[in-house]
């Protein structure tokens, strides 16, 4: 790869395998310049203490592109939530623009396991109309995904927020924190009597055992499939793309 001097990363975060390869590749490596940015929808969220942060958006594809060339970035790694479409589109059009190396960690999404009760469904209005009459469902969704769900209020909905949100859309019951094991997960839907799991395909292992919980309680879930994936290249784990930022 070019000397260390010459290499200069920006990671585009907030997924746990940009977390990862941002302090592998910082280890190893050592380069010249490497930015973790993240969206900024937590109060406070996990970083690592010797890698430097950006929080917040960029403009669009133009802002992106005017900071990376600012910047002088060499290297750029969509490591971004599989559902966050408009960010990966804005960093494919400005990585074009600027001729910076861009690639696309995107994990692959569930399989469908035996004793799943999965019903697939293609968008949120689909997931609030999949729900039967009454449900208790667990709302894995974020806060920025919840508000179609004002149109059910026969529903007894619980959410889980990593932070406290000023305001609620609609009556729900609030868990604050982040997902755990599935000794964890089984216990929070006990407590709650859910009888639904409504979540995205979002993949990786962090919050699977969600699904693990649901399997093993019998608990139907409504699953939003994915949207298409970000544009080539594409890679799968965070090994592939340490080899690629070492290529």
């Amino acid at each position: 790869m070019p000397g260390r001097s010459e290499v200069r990363v920006l990671i585009l975060g907030g997924t746990a395998e940009a977390t990862i390869l941002a302090k592998v590749f910082h280890v190893e490596h050592s380069p010249e310049r490497l930015v973790l940015s993240l969206a900024g929808r937590t109060v406070a969220p996990d970083l690592p203490g010797s890698i430097e942060a950006r929080i917040g958006g960029f403009g669009g594809a133009a802002g992106l592109a005017d900071w990376l060339a600012a910047e002088r970035i060499t290297h750029l790694v969509d490591a971004t939530h599989p559902f966050a479409v408009g960010i990966s589109r804005n960093a494919a059009e400005a990585a074009q623009v600027t001729r910076v190396k861009r690639v696309a960690l995107h994990r692959p999404g569930w399989d469908e396991a035996p004793g799943d009760r999965w019903q697939r469904v293609l968008c949120l209005k689909a997931a609030v109309d999949a729900l039967p009459e009454g449900a208790r469902p667990f709302l894995a969704l974020g806060h920025q995904h919840i508000a179609p769900f004002r149109h059910r209020p026969d529903l007894r909905p619980v959410l889980r927020m990593v932070d406290a949100p000023a305001a609620l859309p609609f009556p729900a019951d609030l868990v604050l924190g982040k997902p755990g094991d599935v000794a964890a997960e089984t216990a929070l839907f006990v407590a709650n009597g859910i009888t639904h799991l409504v979540c995205r395909n979002a993949g990786g292992a962090t919050s699977y055992a969600k699904i693990v919980a649901a399997r093993d309680l019998e608990i139907p879930v409504v699953l939003i499939d994915r949207p298409p994936p970000p544009p080539p290249p594409l890679l799968s784990s965070v090994e592939a793309t340490l080899a690629w930022l070492a290529g």
